[in-house]
């Protein structure tokens, strides 16, 4: 567990080193209004609840990005020597996604399709997945239609974000409110 969650943040710290290459001049010139987005969501890739930074890498509020978000999910544990407890317990999750966001350069209108990880604190069993089939980590995907303004400003998101443990794919939703900049 400690193995994933290090190398999750060598692959995040990898990337943001690779975007601060340019010297602070350079970065000014290409900021683009609605490149990051921070917004909390209900449902979707953090399970229950998350709160998320998303960010384009390329100068543009479309094309290929990533987020990364910090949230929480209630589920029955399961410990190491196998049996469930029976009361619900709250465990941190931690979303990781690659994303490309399509859309025309100056329309609010855009669509998301990505693919990732969300890691849970401890293994658990989340929504239906039968047969035993309790994780620590989740596969992600989501197609999500976004209303992202231009210019940064008030943004949302509604779409599917179907959850894959253990060979069982879950059809699951998210919905996020937040702000462009």
């Amino acid at each position: 567990m400690k193995t994933t969650i290090t190398t999750c943040a060598l692959f995040l710290f990898s990337i943001h080193y690779s975007l601060a290459q340019k010297n602070s001049a350079a970065r000014n010139e290409n900021k683009l209004p609605g490149q990051t987005s921070f917004y909390a969501e209900l449902g979707g890739p953090g399970i229950l609840f998350s709160a998320n930074i998303d960010r384009r890498f390329t100068p543009s509020n479309l094309g290929w990005g990533g987020r990364i978000g910090l949230g929480f999910v209630s589920g029955y544990i399961v410990p190491d020597t196998g049996g469930y407890y029976w009361n619900p317990e709250s465990v941190v999750t931690i979303p990781i996604q690659i994303n490309h966001v399509f859309g025309k350069p100056n329309s609010p209108h855009t669509f998301e399709v990505g693919a990732g990880l969300t890691i849970a604190g401890r293994k658990i069993e989340v929504m239906d997945f039968y047969e035993n089939k309790s994780s620590s980590l989740f596969g992600t995907a989501s197609f999500m239609y976004r209303r992202q303004p231009v210019n940064g400003g008030f943004t949302w998101r509604i779409g599917f974000t179907p959850l894959i443990a253990k060979g069982y794919i879950q059809a699951f939703g998210g919905a996020g409110v937040g702000y462009n900049f």
